[in-house]
């Protein structure tokens, strides 16, 4: 008996993978702690269990992230700047926010050459300073600490955090971009010397930076298994603190030491900043896309409030 019920269980199961419903994900900066959610849930099995094949593919940044997913290349976008996904709806782009990725963004910081004597912002004034594409959360987070430091320079869309260091050490650009903890091993042997960080600016610290989205389209034919996908995604979040293969996986992707890995979790992506269920601080992110001219004209909540399509609250049952 045992075994007929075994053999009727494999064939459900066996069924049911059969008929997992492809999702495509497009996922911006592969490696970073925030990116590798769809690789933890991959690992612990969370997809399988969910009756979901995903086929994930990496960015450069947000913007190649946001086109692929307008283009209906990708279904889902994950770790998209929400300055450029609402410069795109309001130009009538299909386009929905799913969630919110990440509030105040802590985990990035801007570098300089040990030998270029650049030690502050303050001290590169005129230079080149590097942010990943235009309308990501490093674009937001330069301006505003450009802004606060009353500081001059010339920014650049440099592309990855990889691209942008080989540009920093060959000379290209003065001041480069990353997120810990790549660039940390740099700085320990003292190659580079961080000069900003996201938390300089205090005002970001409640303030979403980062979103997920989908197109249009693959929300009205894909809807339940792009819920599926995003409560499938916040237990990968909470799996990934809970679980330390979840800091292996990390550090093995990014050919760090363990203790570096686990370091650069520990202290710059504390796990309250990477809710999924709240847009938070859209004000100041309306204001922000006025001042930096990604819309043309003041916007309110209410003017832009069908962007947002919420599709799973993890505090909500």
């Amino acid at each position: 008996m045992l075994k007929i019920i075994a053999g009727a269980l494999a064939l459900v199961s066996f069924a049911f993978l059969a008929h997992a419903e492809p999702l495509k994900v497009a996922i911006s900066q592969r490696g970073f702690w925030d990116s590798s959610f769809v690789e933890f849930a991959e690992a612990a099995g969370f997809f399988k269990e969910a009756g979901l094949e995903v086929e994930p593919f990496y960015t450069d940044g947000g913007a190649a992230t946001l086109t692929t997913v307008l283009s209906g290349s990708a279904d889902v976008g994950l770790s998209n700047g929400l300055l450029g996904v609402i410069g795109a709806y309001v130009k009538g782009a299909p386009v929905r926010v799913i969630s919110a990725q990440m509030t105040g963004a802590g985990e990035l910081y801007w570098y300089a050459r040990a030998e270029s004597g650049i030690r502050s912002l303050k001290d590169a004034a005129g230079k080149t300073i590097a942010f990943s594409s235009p309308g990501s959360s490093s674009n937001l987070i330069l301006l505003a600490l450009l802004r606060q430091a009353q500081v001059s320079a010339k920014t650049l869309a440099a592309g990855g955090a990889p691209a942008t260091l080989t540009q920093v050490m060959t000379g290209q650009i003065d001041v480069g971009w990353a997120a810990a903890p790549f660039g940390l091993q740099n700085i320990l042997e003292g190659q580079i010397v961080a000069i900003a960080r996201t938390s300089d600016v205090p005002q970001l610290a409640n303030q979403t930076i980062r979103v997920n989205i989908a197109n249009t389209e693959s929300l009205k034919t894909k809807r339940s298994t792009i819920e599926r996908f995003m409560r499938v995604y916040a237990r990968a979040i909470d799996w990934a603190y809970q679980d330390p293969r979840a800091v292996e996986i990390f550090a093995r992707n990014m050919k760090l030491a363990l203790p570096i890995a686990r370091k650069a979790v520990d202290e710059f992506y504390p796990k309250a900043g990477l809710q999924i269920g709240e847009i938070k601080g859209l004000d100041l992110t309306l204001k922000d896309a006025l001042d930096y001219k990604y819309i043309p004209a003041p916007k309110t909540e209410q003017d832009i409030a069908g962007l947002f399509e919420i599709l799973y609250r993890p505090d909500v049952k």
